[in-house]
C-alpha cells in the first residue's frame, strides 16, 4: 500500500491545482469511498469535535443577542433578530471551519488576524481603468499613499506553490445578484492583491509569494464563475488541495442548519402563543359604538358626493325653520377628512 503522494511521485506526475484529468492521483485501495485528486485528505470524523465546538459557539452567540423592542415586528422581533444573527454568524463559522480543515495540508498557512490591507491609490486606479489580465506581475508598495483599507476574511498561503489567496467568504451571494456591491468588492480585492506580496514580506516574517489570486467563496454553493472570481464552497478541495474539504463543509452546514431551525421553531411557537393570547383578549374586549352624529369620518362618508350635498342642503333648510336660529350667524364649515377619492364625473 502506497500513499497518494508517493504514487504521484512514483509516476512522475505533479497534481495540478485544478486537475481533474490525466494528472489526477488514483485513490488508494484503503480509501475506496473518496475520489482522490490531491495528496492530502480530511474526513469529517477527523475534525468533528472541533467543528461541533465551532457550531456550539456560533449557536451560543446567536442566542446571546437581546433584541430591542420593535412596534412593527411585535412578538416576532426575536425571530427577526435570530435571522439577522444567523446571517452574520454563519459567515464567521465558515471562515473558522476553513481554517481548521486547512490544517490537513501542511503547506497551507491560513491568516485570520490583523488583515487590514491598504487600498493604495495607484492600485485602485490601476484596477479601475485596466483589464485585470493586463496587471499581471505588477506589485506595489503597501506603504504607498492609500485611501481606505480592505480586510479580507482569510488569506491562504500555499507555501509549496508560493501562492497567496485572498478569500472573502459569503454565506450566500443571492443578495449580491442585482447590485453593484459585488463589483465594488472585487475591485477592493484586486487592488489589495497588488500590494499583498509586499505586505506579507513586511508583516508576516518575510513571507514571500510569487502569485496572488482572489476568490469570493459562496457558502450556498450556487454555480461558480471562476472567470469573475466566484467559487462555490463545494470547490474548496481544489483551492486548498485537500480531498474531503467540501464534504466536511457540507456536513458542517447541515448540522448548523438543524440547530438554527430548532431555535427558530422555539421562537416561532413563543410568538404564536403570544398571538393567540392577543386574539383571546380582543374577543373579550368591549366594543364601544362610535357616536351616531359624528361629523368627521376618517374613512370618509359612505354616501356619494351628490348624496352628501343633498343631505347637507336638507340640514340647512331644517335649521332655518327652527326658532331661535340667527340667520346672520356663520354656518360652521364641514371638512371631510379621509382617503383620497376619484372626483365624481358630471
Amino acid at each position: 500500500m502506497i500513499d497518494a503522494a508517493e504514487a504521484a511521485a512514483a509516476s512522475g506526475l505533479r497534481p495540478r491545482l485544478f486537475g481533474f484529468g490525466r494528472n489526477a492521483v488514483p485513490a488508494p485501495v484503503r480509501d475506496p469511498a473518496v475520489l482522490r485528486r490531491h495528496p492530502h485528505l480530511v474526513r469529517f470524523a477527523d475534525v468533528e469535535a472541533d467543528l461541533d465546538l465551532l457550531i456550539n459557539r456560533a449557536i451560543n452567540a446567536i442566542m446571546d443577542g437581546e433584541p430591542a423592542e420593535d412596534e412593527i415586528l411585535g412578538h416576532y422581533v426575536n425571530i427577526a433578530s435570530l435571522v439577522r444573527a444567523v446571517s452574520f454568524r454563519e459567515g464567521k463559522l465558515l471562515e473558522q471551519a476553513v481554517e481548521r480543515v486547512a490544517k490537513a495540508n501542511p503547506s497551507i498557512l491560513v491568516l485570520t488576524q490583523s488583515l487590514k490591507l491598504p487600498l493604495v491609490k495607484a492600485a485602485m486606479e490601476a484596477v479601475t481603468g485596466n483589464d485585470w489580465s493586463s496587471l499581471d506581475g505588477i506589485k506595489l508598495d503597501c506603504e504607498a499613499p492609500a485611501k481606505g483599507s480592505y480586510t479580507p476574511d482569510l488569506i491562504v498561503v500555499n507555501r509549496a506553490r508560493h501562492t497567496a489567496y485572498i478569500l472573502d467568504v459569503k454565506r450566500s451571494l443571492a443578495s449580491y445578484g442585482d447590485t453593484s456591491r459585488l463589483e465594488e468588492l472585487k475591485l477592493k480585492m484586486m487592488a489589495s492583491a497588488m500590494v499583498l506580496p509586499d505586505w506579507l514580506y513586511k508583516n508576516q516574517k518575510r513571507l514571500m509569494v510569487d502569485a496572488v489570486e482572489v476568490a469570493i467563496v459562496d457558502g450556498a454553493s450556487r454555480p461558480s464563475d471562476h472567470a469573475n472570481g466566484v467559487w462555490a464552497l463545494s470547490e474548496l478541495d481544489d483551492l486548498l488541495e485537500i480531498d474531503g474539504v467540501a464534504a466536511c463543509m457540507a456536513e458542517l452546514r447541515l448540522r448548523f442548519g438543524i440547530r438554527v431551525q430548532q431555535l427558530l421553531e422555539v421562537e416561532a411557537r413563543k410568538a404564536l402563543g403570544g398571538k393567540e393570547q392577543i386574539a383571546i383578549c380582543a374577543s373579550e374586549a368591549v366594543i364601544v359604538p362610535a357616536p351616531a352624529c359624528s361629523r368627521i369620518n376618517l374613512n370618509g362618508p359612505s354616501r356619494t358626493f351628490e348624496e352628501d350635498q343633498a343631505a347637507r342642503s336638507h340640514d340647512d333648510d331644517h335649521d332655518r325653520d327652527e326658532p331661535g336660529v340667527d340667520e346672520d350667524e356663520p354656518t360652521p364649515a364641514f371638512i371631510r377628512i379621509g382617503f383620497a377619492r376619484r372626483p365624481a364625473r358630471h
